[in-house]
């Protein structure tokens, strides 16, 4: 697995669990998410901006419940 590879799945990991932990009303919108990636591992080919758009898919999520419970 490549670096960059690497360091994207762990900031999904750290804003899964951001999400968790600080926003569990939002964990029903994690599964929909993860449902957007391609199936099989890193191992066995998903692309690397598959995962860059799932880590920004977690990020908007966060941001937009941020900014409408202002």
């Amino acid at each position: 697995m490549k670096k960059e590879q690497q360091d994207i799945l762990t900031e999904i990991s750290t804003l899964s669990r951001t999400i968790e932990e600080n926003y569990p009303e939002l964990q029903k919108y994690l599964q929909e998410t993860r449902e957007t990636l391609p199936q099989g591992s890193v191992e066995e080919g998903i692309d690397i901006e598959s995962l860059k758009d799932h880590r920004d898919s977690l990020k908007s999520l966060i941001e937009k419940y941020k900014e409408k419970i202002k």
